[in-house]
């Protein structure tokens, strides 16, 4: 890392990493002296609880696979803050990282100067990645919301396609304590004639988003009515997939992700693709080889993603119940432990309950611990609650991860019968636990 970009890594860092300011005119005003750059290129704008990250990567490999020059905007990121600002599916490099934040910052601190509130550590990498992106240039930019959707800094892209992933309780702190709240919250990245992508939601988020389609006019398109996964068979590293899509039906397409989550994943981003290419029912399709080319080329760390064999250990960055159903789901469909163990981690304004307990008949014990994160629950309070669902025997208390992942390890290979094939350590409970994880273990 360059003096430069630590320094700059530093100064974003000291607008709070996890500080929300809900004001959309500041943003505005900052990419209003900017340039407006978020209005150089057509965009693809992505919500919802869960997968939005793993869609996105999705939409944006499909695209590149049709010749498309590409920009990601993803959060929060795994291992440097470059990872949010993708160009061409790679993340900027150092030098290029440096000099956006030179182009945005002293604008931002101008602004600073004249507002009662200064632009927080999203607002200026959201203005970053749009500079970045209108200047590259690229063709499409594919943004994911950080927040909610309505209120989110992003939010000033009024984007053709929208995209929501499946809705579920998270942020209540913010969002609201019910679905219906929540998904009217999301359902504000969708404006004025844009064509609507949903994955499948429970019935008052659908009732939400087809209000608020309603309202601006936008049309939309559902998993299980115009798309959706036709079929799935378990694969080596993945699943191969048959995809009915807005205009066609994709078969023979191998993804190298678990999980029927990421099938429905899949199934969404190509709908958003075709969306965004033009192809509809009764028109054109897209090229086949081209989408099953796109498809095998994604990468999504951190998704059951394996990172060590023998035992084997995998990193998942579930943090809610519906995200950790999804794990468990495909932890028990497409693996087969005989034991398992679990090191958790997770935020004190998180359902830690809720995620134990979806965990609970998937893995045999539970190493509780922390992240590097300032809202990270202690392991003595995740402990307590551990034990009221796993009962003391299946749960151990470790302070450090290097600690408890040591503890879950040596838990996972003490087999009475002495056998250590079928043996795994799952590392979960939050981004900040699975970007800790990759960098301990690398280092080891």
């Amino acid at each position: 890392m360059s003096e430069e970009f630590a320094r700059i890594d530093a100064e974003l860092l000291g607008r709070g990493f996890t500080r929300y300011v809900f004001d959309l005119s500041r943003i505005e005003e900052l990419l209003d002296t900017l340039g407006n750059p978020q209005r150089t290129y057509p965009s693809v704008h992505l919500t919802g609880t869960n997968g939005k990250t793993s869609t996105a990567r999705m939409i944006d490999s499909l695209l590149r696979a049709h010749g498309l020059r590409t920009g990601r905007y993803t959060s929060p990121h795994l291992e440097t803050v470059r990872e949010r600002i993708s160009l061409d599916g790679e993340p900027v490099d150092e030098d290029r990282f440096v000099a956006i934040y030179e182009e945005v910052a002293p604008v931002a601190e101008l602004l600073d100067a004249r507002n009662p509130e200064s632009l927080t550590y999203f607002d200026l990498t959201t203005a970053m990645a749009f500079a970045a992106f209108a200047d590259a240039p690229v063709d499409a930019a594919v943004v994911e919301v950080g927040l909610g959707g309505a209120e989110d800094a992003t939010n000033v892209l009024h984007a053709g396609v929208c995209v929501l992933t499946p809705i579920g309780l998270d942020h209540t702190e913010w969002l609201g304590d019910t679905i219906s709240d929540i998904a009217h919250a999301k359902a504000g990245i969708i404006h004025q004639g844009a064509t609507v992508v949903t994955a499948a939601q429970q019935e008052d988020a659908a009732r939400a988003i087809l209000e608020r389609c309603a309202e601006v006019g936008a049309t939309i398109a559902r998993e299980g009515s115009e798309f959706g996964v036709l079929e799935r068979s378990m694969a080596v590293g993945g699943q191969v997939l048959k995809l009915q899509g807005l205009g066609e039906t994709y078969d023979e397409v191998f993804l190298p992700l678990h999980g029927a989550h990421q099938a429905q994943n899949a199934a969404v981003a190509l709908a958003a693709t075709e969306a965004f290419l033009g192809a509809s029912a009764g028109g054109k399709a897209l090229e086949p080889e081209l989408v099953r080319e796109g498809f095998a080329m994604i990468v999504a760390p951190g998704r059951l993603e394996r990172v060590r064999t023998a035992p084997t250990i995998l990193l998942d960055a579930a943090h809610n119940p519906h995200g950790m159903a999804a794990t468990v789901a495909a932890l028990t469909e497409e693996f087969s432990f005989r034991r398992l163990v679990a090191v958790v981690a997770t935020f004190e304004d998180k359902d830690a309950a809720g995620v134990l307990e979806t965990l609970e008949p998937a893995v045999d014990a539970v190493v509780a611990t922390r992240n590097s994160g300032s809202r990270a629950m202690s392991p003595a309070q995740l402990g307590e609650i551990a034990v009221e669902i796993f009962g003391e025997d299946r749960v151990r208390v470790v302070p450090e991860l290097v600690d408890a992942i040591e503890a879950a390890v040596d838990l996972a290979e003490a087999d009475p019968d002495g056998i250590l094939s079928g043996v795994g350590v799952l590392i979960t409970g939050s981004v900040v636990t699975v970007a800790d994880a990759r960098k301990l273990l690398r280092r080891s």
